[in-house]
């Protein structure tokens, strides 16, 4: 639950501040492409980074 609560986080986060950058400066549709992709890419990034600390973390619990 929460590698999609961490990727969806970072999606939402990039389409509205594309939506915010594009209402602003009237640049519609690039910010929200760019913002999304960014999005869409920090999202990946935190899973990764996420799961790595939640499986470093099981490795500890299963050492005596």
């Amino acid at each position: 639950m929460r590698l999609s609560t961490e990727f969806i986080a970072g999606v939402l986060a990039g389409g509205i501040l594309g939506w915010m950058f594009d209402r602003y400066l009237g640049t519609k549709p690039w910010g929200l492409i760019v913002f999304l992709m960014l999005g869409f890419a920090t999202g990946v990034y935190n899973v990764m980074r996420v799961s790595s600390s939640l499986s470093k973390t099981s490795k500890k619990d299963r050492a005596p």
